[in-house]
């Protein structure tokens, strides 16, 4: 999918691959050998977010990576350029890509609890908005962002929010653009992803990748 420039590829379950002038991913788990990244975005320590397979594929001594503070065990060991560790409300600028941090948990499930603070992203790249919820469920949170263009949305539940609570996000953070994701992996498929496109195109558009 292409906006403002922007190439975004779905790569499963919860990963992207967003390209502009930077290759930058997002939660790579079971993707085949790609391009080398600049940048890779890290939301939690979990092994389908946060897979030294997959990131061992695509780093180099040049990649900085961005993750949550809970992840610095896992990463300590990678030859890379820098690696920078957020919690929600951080900022940061690489190059002329800006950053932040923001709050995912379940509020009333064990599986990604606040205190953990774990993360989604928004980033800015030329001028457009996008949102990565992470493993999140509908929290209050979302209330505060703002002028999201796209917003990439777990569905499946669980682990996450199930399609009802990603309709109401989408009423919350109105988005230019949503798109479906925590499918077709280890929880959720299509058939979420089908549902969450019917429901929440009454108000925003809906790709699924």
């Amino acid at each position: 999918m292409k906006f403002n420039n922007i190439e975004i590829k779905w790569l499963g379950h919860d990963g992207f691959k967003i390209e502009n002038s930077k290759i930058i991913y997002i939660d790579p788990f079971k993707i085949k050998q790609d391009e080398k990244a600049n940048l890779i975005l890290i939301t939690h320590e979990h092994f389908d977010h946060l897979s030294l397979e997959d990131i061992n594929k695509i780093i180099t001594d040049q990649t900085i990576i961005v993750a949550a503070e809970i992840c610095k065990k896992e990463l300590s060991k990678l030859k890379v350029k820098e690696i920078k560790y957020v919690k929600p409300g951080d900022k940061l600028k690489i190059d002329d890509i800006n950053i932040e941090a923001v709050y995912a948990y379940n509020p009333s499930k064990q599986f990604h609890p606040k205190k953990d603070l774990r993360v989604g992203y928004i980033l800015i790249i030329n001028n457009a908005r996008i949102y990565h919820a992470g493993d999140t469920d509908l929290i209050p949170e979302m209330s505060n962002l703002k002028d999201i263009d796209i917003a990439l949305l777990p569905v499946s539940g669980t682990y996450v929010m199930d399609v009802n609570e990603a309709v109401e996000a989408v009423k919350v953070i109105k988005p230019k653009i949503a798109i479906p994701m925590h499918i077709n992996s280890i929880i959720g498929s299509m058939k979420e992803a089908e549902e969450f496109k019917k429901q929440a195109e009454k108000y925003c558009k809906v790709e699924i990748l």
